[in-house]
């Protein structure tokens, strides 16, 4: 059964977003887009692009045409080649927030710099949580190089879990390995054309700037086949215009221009239209993403992008805490919900702290309730098999209905049942079982999960392929061997 309605959220009206993005189209035919690859430079020119004082011009035709050539779908599978993410309509995913450079420590109460051992452990965490679609490449471990961090994050990943992968480049030269690694798990570029199995991020640098290695990562998945993931960043008062709705508009140009550069390096190569933004705490100076007004923005571009016809994302379900504490419960929880009732594609975030620069174990089980609830809001109220009058009529009668049929058969599909970690138990139970507060309790959780995780290795072929490409790149930077704590 489905609901008569699914529960929504919207902050623009059509009429709103048709002006935003013909105001985005105007800015990008008047000031247009500062763009810094070679590449990108050539395909602007010869798709009619003008270039004027160091910036591209585009007009609304040429944006609107890149537009109508991306699919309005996706399909994301996992490593067993099962559909594992349908990206398109109000379908929602999560999967954690990703490019940490700190985890939360429990035992040490504290935040510190990640090890190998710190992404392998999340991986197989996540890797066991149905409410996480897919993974993420969600912790930069120290003991490498940063010149091969990027691709040392998907190596962990592709051996420690069978799910898809949202990822990224931090240099030119990471992509080319990253493929090789993926193209090694599905078994060729065909296969991996045809099965997508990660996406890539695409960040463009506000206000309205395209740096080398963007421009790159755009080219370079749009010609690999492998889903490109916009991530423009407007911070509001910043780097864009304090207002929410001007913010939405810049974060509409910048995505448009990267729609344009994309679709003409392949034209039908999948792209999603997503982002990262932030209403700046002038307090501060800091980039909050638990603020209601990041939200805002998020749940309003994202209507944009989905008028557009194309699968949508967004940063939502994490917190500018800096423990698993109040404050982390309440912005997380607040953002997965929101994100659920907008029907955004790919939600990232969960388990993220302190301005997404922090991951946390615990708060991956945490957020994988808030994830669930959210979810289960989204499938709005359904009409079940039954006379509701008869019902009530019966209940009234037999003064009961714990072990009715119509019980028995409904509750498991209509009532969600949160993890232990979720009490709802009494006062009495909650102590016997020793009190703990959820934090404590996810502690306790995360080591017997990780205990317990059995994620099939990969084929011994695929998985010496992986070593090679890896160790290759960790030559290159000075590493004969790879840190050798990793469960893998």
């Amino acid at each position: 059964m489905t609901a008569e309605i699914r529960p929504t959220l919207n902050l623009l009206s059509q009429a709103d977003i048709e002006r935003i993005v013909g105001e985005a189209c105007t800015i990008l035919s008047k000031t247009g887009v500062l763009v810094e690859n070679e590449e990108a430079k050539r395909l602007l020119r010869e798709g009619g692009a003008i270039e004027q004082a160091g910036r591209f011009l585009l007009d609304e035709k040429m944006a609107r045409r890149a537009v109508s050539t991306a699919p309005s779908r996706i399909l994301m599978y996992n490593r067993d080649r099962e559909i594992a993410m349908d990206l398109g309509g109000d379908r929602v995913h999560f999967d954690p927030g990703s490019a940490a450079i700190h985890i939360f420590d429990a035992g040490l109460g504290k935040r510190r710099e990640v090890k190998t051992q710190d992404a392998v452990n999340l991986a197989r965490l996540v890797d066991g949580l149905p409410y996480y679609a897919a993974q993420s490449t969600a912790l930069a471990p120290s003991e490498v190089p940063k010149e091969i961090a990027d691709r040392y994050r998907l190596y962990l990943v592709l051996n420690n879990s069978r799910k898809p992968v949202v990822t990224g480049t931090f240099r030119k030269d990471g992509f080319a390995p990253m493929r090789n690694m993926l193209e090694a798990v599905r078994g060729s570029a065909e296969e991996l054309r045809r099965l997508p199995l990660a996406i890539f991020d695409c960040c463009p640098s506000p206000p309205l700037k395209w740096s080398d290695l963007t421009c790159q990562a755009l080219i370079d998945c749009a010609r690999s086949g492998i889903p490109a993931e916009l991530v423009s960043m407007p911070l509001t008062g910043a780097t864009s215009p304090v207002t929410l709705r001007e913010a939405i508009v810049q974060h509409c140009a910048e995505s448009l221009s990267g729609i344009v550069i994309h679709q003409m390096a392949h034209p039908g190569s999948p792209i999603i239209y997503g982002g990262s933004p932030a209403a700046l705490d002038m307090r501060y100076g800091t980039t909050p993403m638990g603020a209601i007004e990041t939200m805002m923005i998020d749940v309003g571009y994202a209507q944009v992008g989905k008028h557009l016809g194309l699968p949508t994302h967004a940063y939502m379900g994490l917190s500018d805490a800096k423990c698993p504490d109040y404050q982390a419960g309440f912005e997380s929880g607040i953002g997965a919900v929101l994100a659920a009732l907008a029907g955004i594609n790919v939600v990232s975030g969960p388990g993220m702290l302190d301005f997404e620069i922090c991951q946390s174990l615990e708060k991956i089980l945490l957020d994988h309730d808030v994830c669930g609830m959210a979810l289960r809001l989204a499938r709005g109220i359904e009409k079940r098999d039954g006379d509701a009058v008869a019902l009530v009529d019966q209940v009234v009668h037999v003064a009961e209905f714990l072990s009715h049929p119509h019980t028995r058969k409904f509750w498991r599909s209509e009532l969600s049942v949160p993890s232990s970690l979720v009490t709802r138990d009494t006062y009495g139970d909650w102590e016997t079982r020793g009190g703990l507060y959820a934090h404590q309790a996810a502690t306790a959780e995360v080591k017997r999960r990780l205990a317990k995780a059995n994620i099939p290795p990969l084929d011994s072929p695929v998985a010496h392929r992986l070593d090679e490409i890896m160790l290759t790149e960790a030559r290159k930077w000075g590493m004969s061997v790879l840190p050798t704590n990793a469960e893998i």
